[in-house]
């Protein structure tokens, strides 16, 4: 599982422009963080919420992923984002993790700190 993952996650040339990392793969769970750099920052200061985004959606995919046998792959078929705070600090921490595995769906949610 973490080979495999690892592997996808090589393959997102944005992650890698992002400087994410995987710190965490469990099955059902999996934990990505990004550096805040000054290049994805907003005009007022805060992470720009398209990393939140980014960062939330491959932690959620890849939680999906875990759940699923190869060959088969995820693909983000609807997610809404709820911003509850600006992102302020060092680093971004999204923790995906799945909620109901089913066999076309698979609903899984992410929290970023």
């Amino acid at each position: 599982m973490e080979q495999r993952i690892g592997n996808s996650f090589a393959r997102q040339s944005m992650m890698t422009t992002f400087g994410v990392r995987i710190d965490e793969i469990a099955e059902g769970r999996v934990t990505l963080s990004a550096p805040i750099l000054e290049t994805a920052l907003q005009q007022q200061g805060a992470a720009h919420a398209a990393l939140t985004f980014a960062l939330g959606d491959s932690a959620a995919g890849y939680s999906a992923l875990t759940m699923l046998p190869e060959p088969q792959e995820v693909m983000t078929a609807e997610m809404k984002i709820n911003l509850l705070a600006p992102a302020r600090g060092q680093r971004l921490r999204a923790v995906g993790r799945v909620v109901k595995p089913g066999r076309r769906l698979i609903i899984v949610t992410a929290d970023v700190y």
